[in-house]
C-alpha cells in the first residue's frame, strides 16, 4: 500500500506564526495512528491542516489522491455549540450530506441508515433529544455515530476521548478498531499514553515539531516524552504532560 498522507517540509500556523513545523513523513493507507504531545504541541492545528480549515504556511499535505471531502474529522468537543437548536437525529443525519445534500431529502433507506448509526453507539431512544441535553459520553457517542455515515477513507479525531467514562471509551474503541479492520486511515489526537500504548500501533510524538515518529513502543520511551514536554515548555509554561500510567 502507498502512503494515504504526506507531510512535506510541513509548517502550519496562525497569522504567519508557526504551530507545527518541518513535519515530514508519510501515514500509510489503513495506519491506525495516534498524535500525541503536550498541551500547545500543534495536535489539533496539524488535525486542521489535514482537512483543509487551515492552509500550510510552507510546504505541503499530499492526501494520496484522496478527495477533501472524504475525510472525516471529529474536532475536539469544546468547538461544538452545545446550544444550537437541533436534535441527535438531525445532527447525525448530517453525515450524509455529501449523498443526500445540505437541504436534500431523507428516504425510508437513509432513515435506516441513520436509525442503524445511531443504534451502533447506543443511542436508540435520544433521537429527538436536542444535543445540548447530552452528556460528555452521549455527545461523542451521536458525533461517531456522524462519522460512521460519512463512510470516510481518512477519519481524524481530535481528543475523542476527553471527560468521557470509561464504558463509552471501550465502545467508541471498539469502533475505531472497526474502521481500522475496514482498512481506514485512522488519526487520533489523546493525551492518555497507556490507552495509545494497548490501542495503536503506530505513533507521532509532536512538540511543534516531531520528536518521534514509528512503532508505539519505541516511540513512547521516557526519553522521548520528557524531550517532547521540554520541548513545548520553551513556549507554553502550562503545557500538560502526557503521563505514562505505568508503575515505576
Amino acid at each position: 500500500m502507498g502512503p494515504r498522507l504526506e507531510f512535506r517540509n510541513l509548517t502550519l500556523g496562525y497569522d504567519r506564526h508557526p504551530a507545527v513545523h518541518h513535519l515530514n513523513g508519510a501515514v500509510e493507507e489503513g495506519a491506525l495512528l495516534a498524535v500525541i504531545g503536550p498541551n500547545g504541541a500543534g495536535k489539533s492545528t496539524l488535525f486542521k491542516g489535514i482537512v483543509g480549515a487551515i492552509k500550510p504556511l510552507a510546504g505541503s499535505i499530499e492526501l494520496g489522491g484522496v478527495n477533501s471531502h472524504e475525510i472525516a474529522y471529529l474536532p475536539q468537543v469544546i468547538d461544538i455549540d452545545r446550544n444550537f437548536p437541533i436534535t441527535v437525529y438531525d445532527m447525525v443525519a448530517m453525515g450524509l450530506w455529501r449523498c443526500a445534500g445540505a437541504f436534500g431529502s431523507v428516504n425510508g433507506n437513509i432513515h435506516k441508515e441513520i436509525d442503524g448509526a445511531i443504534a451502533v453507539v447506543g443511542l436508540t431512544g435520544f433521537e429527538q433529544r436536542p444535543i445540548g441535553s447530552l452528556s460528555g459520553g452521549q455527545m461523542q457517542r451521536m458525533l461517531f455515530a456522524r462519522l460512521l455515515l460519512q463512510d470516510a477513507r481518512i477519519i481524524v479525531l481530535d481528543e475523542p476521548f476527553n471527560a468521557v467514562d470509561s464504558k463509552t471509551v471501550e465502545d467508541l474503541l471498539a469502533l475505531i478498531r472497526r474502521w481500522h479492520g475496514e482498512s481506514r486511515t485512522v488519526l487520533a489526537a489523546l493525551h492518555d499514553i497507556e490507552l495509545v500504548r494497548t490501542n495503536f500501533p503506530q505513533t507521532l510524538l509532536l512538540a511543534r515539531e516531531p520528536v518521534a515518529w514509528g512503532e508505539t513502543a519505541a516511540v513512547l520511551k521516557p526519553a522521548n516524552l520528557l524531550k517532547a514536554r521540554q520541548m513545548c515548555e520553551a513556549f507554553d509554561e502550562e503545557a500538560q504532560e502526557c503521563v505514562d500510567t505505568r508503575a515505576a
